[in-house]
């Protein structure tokens, strides 16, 4: 899984990849926007707390907030929601999104 770190006091950004399971196995079954201690990614992210703000999965879906799945739901979205750009006016299409809580299906997270 890529991890999308960033801390927007400094504008300072850092993409990590994290191959051991293991290390991910803390931040599975956490919804969106949860705070929670990075020192399960090593020692060098001792002391830090990162907040889980997004992210997507193998196909390329974004994580929505308010979808309380593990994978992905279908929404009837319109302009006012984010994850769709209608081109008419008043124009509502149905969208796959995924859900917001990380599971091991998810590939990249932004933090």
């Amino acid at each position: 899984m890529k991890l999308n770190i960033s801390f927007p006091a400094t504008v300072c950004e850092k993409l990590i990849e994290v191959d051991d399971e293991r290390k991910l196995h803390t931040f599975y079954e956490k919804y969106m926007t949860t705070e929670d201690a990075a020192v399960a990614l090593g020692e060098e992210w001792k002391g830090y707390v990162v907040q889980i703000s997004g992210g997507s999965d193998k196909q390329g879906f974004p994580m929505k907030q308010g979808v309380l799945t593990h994978g992905r739901g279908c929404l009837l979205l319109c302009k006012e929601y984010s994850c769709y750009r209608p081109m008419r006016t008043r124009e509502r299409k149905h969208k796959s999104v995924g859900g917001c809580i990380v599971d091991a299906v998810s590939v990249f997270s932004t933090w």
